[in-house]
C-alpha cells in the first residue's frame, strides 16, 4: 500500500495542538523521543534483542514502550491476516501508534518482521529525520530455521502456513539501515551494548 493508495482525511478533520506538546514531554523524560525499528526473519532475534533492549533502557532510567508483532495482533490488528496487503496495513497501523508514542517522548522498540522496503519507508516517513532508526537482525535463513522457536518453519516447510517469509513470501532486506545485528555471531548482551551505542551517537540518550 503506497501513501497515494491510503484513505485521505476529511476536509473536516482538523489537527489539535496542545499547550503540552512533544517537546516538553520530551524535557520533562530526560531523553529525545525515537523509534528503533527492528526488522528481521522470523527466529532471527528481534524479540529477544528488542526485549532485553528495553531492560536495560529501564535500568538507566529511560521511558520505553516495546511494541511486539504477535501482541498486536491480539487488539490493534487482529482482524488482519498474512497475505502482502494486511502485512502492509499492519505495519501502516503499528507506524501510526508508534508515531503517537514518540509524540509522547518516548523511545519506541518496535519487533516485526516488516518484510517490504516500501512499508518500512512509510514508517520512517511518518517521523522526524533522524527519528526513525532502523535495526536490521541479520540472521541467515538457516540459523532461524534451525531455532524454530514456533514451530513455523516446519509447518511453512511441511505447506501448512502459506506465504510464509523466507520459505514463500519475499523478505526485502534493507539496503542502509543505522544499524546491523549479527545475533548468530554475538551474544545478546553485545548486541544491546550495539544499541545503545547507536542511540548514544543520535543523540537519544546521554
Amino acid at each position: 500500500m503506497s501513501a497515494a493508495d491510503m484513505p485521505q482525511k476529511d476536509e473536516n478533520v482538523i489537527w489539535h495542538k496542545h499547550a503540552v506538546d512533544k517537546a516538553f514531554r520530551s524535557e520533562q523524560k530526560g531523553q529525545r523521543p525515537a523509534l528503533l525499528w527492528f526488522t528481521g526473519l522470523s527466529g532471527s532475534g528481534k524479540s529477544t534483542v528488542a526485549g532485553a533492549l528495553e531492560n536495560k533502557l529501564a535500568e538507566l532510567g529511560h521511558h520505553t514502550y516495546l511494541l511486539d508483532g504477535d501482541n498486536v495482533r491480539h487488539g490493534l490488528c487482529r482482524d488482519l491476516g498474512f497475505s502482502d496487503h494486511d502485512r502492509r496495513e499492519n505495519i501502516r497501523r503499528v507506524g501510526e501508534v508508534a508515531k503517537l508514542m514518540t509524540d509522547a517522548g518516548l523511545i519506541v522498540l518496535s519487533a516485526f518482521i516488516s518484510p517490504f522496503r516500501e512499508e518500512r519507508q512509510l514508517v520512517r516517513d511518518l517521523l522526524p529525520e533522524g527519528e526513525f532508526i532502523e535495526v536490521f537482525v541479520d540472521t541467515p535463513l538457516d540459523v532461524c530455521e534451525s531455532r524454530d522457536p514456533k514451530g513455523l518453519y516446519k509447518k511453512a516447510r511441511a505447506g501448512e502456513i502459506k506465504a510464509f517469509t523466507g520459505i514463500s513470501s519475499a523478505y526485502e532486506a534493507p539496503k542502509s539501515p543505522e544499524v546491523v545485528l549479527k545475533t548468530d555471531q554475538h551474544a545478546v548482551d553485545a548486541l544491546v551494548e550495539q544499541c545503545l551505542e547507536a542511540l548514544k551517537k543520535a543523540g537519544v540518550i546521554a
